[in-house]
């Protein structure tokens, strides 16, 4: 793990999250929906070279925002297929600053250079707010039943 990765969890206070990188609440919204979430939940999350973010679904819309490091490859896997939403600086490059997960869309990302020293620390908005009772983890066999013709990526990120 590099100096700089360090000091962004020692700094940013990150803990290791259960899909995998490190990642701390940032906001919760006092405002309270009908259904018992909160309006919009925020979150810095950071991937490092070693790690990835497991393929996983959420009920919420969720906005990815990139502040720092190497590009990351944001994986969507729907009934449109996979794509790849490369999140980072280089706009010339097709990358993109900020990117939206649709609600109930499985997702996982990993860095596009994953070598060791990389990393990306993005900060990530829910809306209605994140809730864990909302969180599915995938296996392999989970997904490889409805999306074979997916399985290099679907076996990298679970």
């Amino acid at each position: 793990m590099n100096e700089r990765v360090k000091e962004l969890i020692d700094i940013l206070e990150l803990q290791p999250h259960p899909e995998g990188g490190f990642y701390k609440e940032t906001y919760r919204s006092d405002q309270v929906l009908e259904n018992n979430r909160n309006l919009m939940t925020s979150i810095y999350f950071l991937i490092t070279g070693q790690n990835i973010s497991r393929l996983h679904r959420i009920k919420s819309d969720e906005l990815w925002y990139f502040h720092e490091g190497s590009t990351l490859n944001i994986h969507t896997l729907d009934q449109n297929g996979c794509r790849c939403i490369k999140l980072g600086r280089d706009i010339n490059s097709n990358e993109q600053p900020f990117a939206l997960v649709q609600g109930n869309t499985i997702f996982g990302s990993n860095l596009e250079n994953e070598s060791e020293e990389n990393y990306a620390l993005v900060s990530c908005a829910v809306a209605p707010g994140f809730d864990f009772r909302d969180f599915e983890l995938f296996t392999a066999d989970d997904l490889l039943k409805e999306y074979p013709e997916h399985e290099k990526i679907i076996r990298k990120l679970t």
